[in-house]
């Protein structure tokens, strides 16, 4: 990545980080997917049950691989035959791995989900949430949020999944109603009650969708 460009990153995660604090969540910047691979694993105790959503961005730090060849206890959904069994198991874990649709410069996660498991456990139900983020998601405010969401990472989403969505044709939104559309809950995560429950990892890289 451009040096320019890293360096933005860097001043801008700190603003990040400060809007996060305000809304009682904690934020983490990491200048490489190693360091925030580092980052990540001195949040999680050994012996920690852990669940994730799709969680991409985790996977490409490296952060799945090392929690299923380390002394934790990883809820692999690939493992599972009846896939809502490891997704009620979430509601009860230490720590829920995801990463976020978009995020605006001052805090707020804005997520889609098909299924909802995601941002059902974004919500309540597992102890901590550890979002890993690249810097490519932060956008200017909710509403470039929801569109980044909306026009970027659904359409992709969809196109990966194979499902048969005007966006998954168009790469645009639709504002459809098809049986197979991903946009079924919408999450806006503008705070956190619970002290300690939320933190996130910027990484000054492009990661996830």
């Amino acid at each position: 990545m451009n040096e320019i460009i890293m360096k933005r990153n860097e001043l801008l995660a700190q603003k990040v980080i400060k809007g996060l604090e305000s809304r009682n969540m904690t934020g983490y910047y990491a200048a490489s997917k190693e360091e925030a691979l580092k980052i990540a694993l001195d949040l999680i105790p050994e012996k920690s049950m852990i669940s994730m959503g799709g969680a991409t961005s985790a996977r490409e730090i490296g952060l799945v691989q090392a929690l299923k060849e380390g002394d934790y206890d990883f809820i692999d959904r690939d493992a599972y035959e009846d896939g809502r069994e490891a997704m009620l198991k979430a509601y009860d874990a230490d720590f829920f791995l995801s990463g976020t649709n978009a995020m605006t410069d001052d805090g707020v996660l804005v997520n889609i989900d098909g299924n909802s498991n995601r941002v059902s456990a974004i919500a309540q139900g597992p102890k901590k949430v550890l979002f890993i983020v690249g810097m490519n998601k932060v956008c200017s405010d909710v509403d470039a949020a929801m569109k980044r969401a909306r026009n970027v990472a659904a359409p992709i989403n969809a196109q990966r999944f194979g499902l048969s969505t005007p966006c998954a044709k168009t790469g645009a939104c639709f504002n459809c109603k098809s049986p197979d559309t991903i946009c079924c809950q919408f999450l806006i995560t503008r705070y956190s009650r619970h002290t300690d429950r939320i933190h996130v990892i910027l990484v000054n890289d492009n990661l996830g969708f």
